[in-house]
């Protein structure tokens, strides 16, 4: 190669090189988990995929994992922040707020949380302001339709309970939105909100004394630990429990009416990509779910000597046999 030829190439790389290098730029995302079961991480990283981000190619994924400990789950937000990470997505209530109370500017996505406009971490659905938008799981119609199936199993269903996080803010609208929805089905609903082992045994006491018709779980850190106990408790006394994730049934639970929780993932991966093509959080409507599955394990039913209505069955979107 003759020396101005030499030099030319050279001034061409040159050029080319900051091209290069901004196209193989790695962003960096944060999983900020406020449990310990990466359930969602396939589907979520399988649709950013779709939207062309793939780890250890164009993207460098921070998985943080906190097994209910309030406290670790400050500590990897924090950590995420010293990273200088591109976006957080935040699975629970809790990792929503430490990763809001760990930043302000870095973008944040609610892959998974139950209310953030009601507990104060988006201004609205329409207009979340600040650096966070994402998903809202709280549908108030689900509470009372919930409900309506437990009732469809045997016409004299009229004593419930629900059992829940007490320490989870998140759950507490979904409660409320359960008490209104029993309120106005006039049936009778009493809450028990363990927020340790030691709790739940004694809710578990309570339970046995108050004998309910049905018993309704929420979806959330503290029951998915405690899951196996939970399942055995209510086949063991045989008392119908309704669970909001169809992930639970698939464990042993009799039923689950919720969000496709795959779909509500698909969504959270769609947000990311967006805001690393540049959209703010704050002019990204916080979207909440269209898809919802009613899902019923007859291998359960059977169990517990429950014979499941056919209309029920028809409206069922998936049965274990």
């Amino acid at each position: 190669m003759q020396r101005r030829e030499f030099i030319t190439f050279l001034g061409g790389a040159a050029a080319a090189w900051p091209l290069t290098a901004h196209a193989q730029q790695h962003f960096r995302i944060g999983l900020l988990n406020t449990g310990a079961d990466p359930f969602f991480v396939a589907t979520f990283m399988g649709k950013l995929e779709e939207l062309g981000y793939q780890e250890g190619k164009n993207i460098v994924v921070e998985r943080k994992f906190a097994e209910g400990n309030a406290e670790r789950l400050k500590e990897f937000a924090a950590d995420l922040v010293r990273q200088h990470v591109d976006v957080i997505v935040t699975i629970g209530t809790p990792a929503g707020f430490a990763a809001k109370q760990a930043t302000s500017t870095i973008p944040i996505v609610f892959g998974a949380i139950s209310d953030p406009v009601g507990v104060g971490l988006a201004t609205s659905l329409a207009r979340p302001g600040g650096n966070a938008t994402g998903n809202s799981l709280m549908a108030p119609e689900l509470s009372a339709k919930r409900l309506e199936i437990l009732r469809m199993l045997a016409p004299g269903i009229s004593r419930f309970a629900i059992l829940w996080d007490s320490s989870n803010p998140g759950m507490a609208a979904r409660v409320r939105e359960t008490e209104i929805a029993a309120d106005q089905s006039h049936v009778l609903l009493r809450t028990v909100g363990p927020r340790s082992l030691d709790e739940l045994e004694a809710a578990f006491a309570e339970l046995l004394n108050q004998r309910p018709d049905a018993l309704l779980v929420t979806t959330e850190t503290f029951t998915r630990q405690h899951l196996a106990r939970i399942l055995d408790f209510a086949n063991r006394n045989g008392i119908p429990a309704m669970f909001e994730d169809s992930s639970y049934v698939d464990a042993g639970g009799l039923m689950s009416y919720g969000p496709d929780y795959q779909e509500v993932f698909r969504t959270a991966a769609v947000f990311v990509g967006k805001i690393l093509k540049g959209a703010r959080p704050a002019d990204l409507p916080i979207e909440q779910p269209t898809k919802f599955q009613l899902v019923i394990n007859l291998r359960t039913a059977k169990a517990l000597a429950i014979e499941i209505p056919p209309n029920l069955l028809a409206m069922a979107d998936r049965v274990i046999d």
